[in-house]
């Protein structure tokens, strides 16, 4: 009988050495792909995991660029604007936070606007549905449409070349009149 226990404790005792030594550390977990994929869709499959993760990766500061990145990259190529389309309640809320941004940022408004003024400069029919769409939130909002023209004024008070430009198409525009 006392060979028997002995070896059910050897073994036993085996069996709980040979055990802790299958532990992975996540680096090591997370380079098999099937793993890897499974924490992903586990992730994104589940919103309070997902806003957790996006919580950690913003007060990561490299990663916060990278979704900063990604995120101007999807705005280039069109892809904030095809999902905002389908969802009028994201775009309002995007806007209100691009806003907030660019308040605080004055740097990343700046080089916004020099992008938006490259891309207007390139595609009319671009320039043409962000005049229709400045004018409809001038209308609605007298406060906002204020502020814009000071802003302008300004710009143009800084810009005479452009200046010059506004003045003779307006002088060209009360001719016809």
């Amino acid at each position: 009988m006392n060979t028997v226990l002995r070896i059910t404790f050897v073994s036993i005792f085996g069996l709980l050495l040979s055990s802790c030594g299958t532990n992975k550390t996540a680096a090591e977990a997370l380079t098999e792909n099937d793993f890897r994929n499974n924490v992903y869709r586990e992730i994104v499959n589940d919103q309070s995991k997902f806003m957790e993760f996006m919580e950690v990766a913003h007060a990561n500061p490299p990663a916060d660029m990278w979704l900063l990145k990604d995120h101007m990259q999807m705005m280039e190529n069109g892809k904030i604007q095809e999902i905002m389309k389908n969802n009028p309640e994201m775009k309002e809320q995007m806007q209100k936070m691009k806003q907030e941004k660019m308040e605080k940022a004055p740097k990343m408004q700046q080089k916004m606007q020099k992008k938006m003024k490259n891309k207007m400069m390139n595609n009319p029919e671009m320039r043409m549905a962000m005049m229709q769409e400045m004018h409809q939130k001038m209308k609605s909002n007298p406060q906002m449409a204020d502020k814009m023209m000071d802003q302008m004024i300004q710009f143009l008070h800084e810009n005479p070349e452009l200046m010059e430009k506004m003045k003779a198409k307006m002088k060209a525009h009360q001719d016809k009149m």
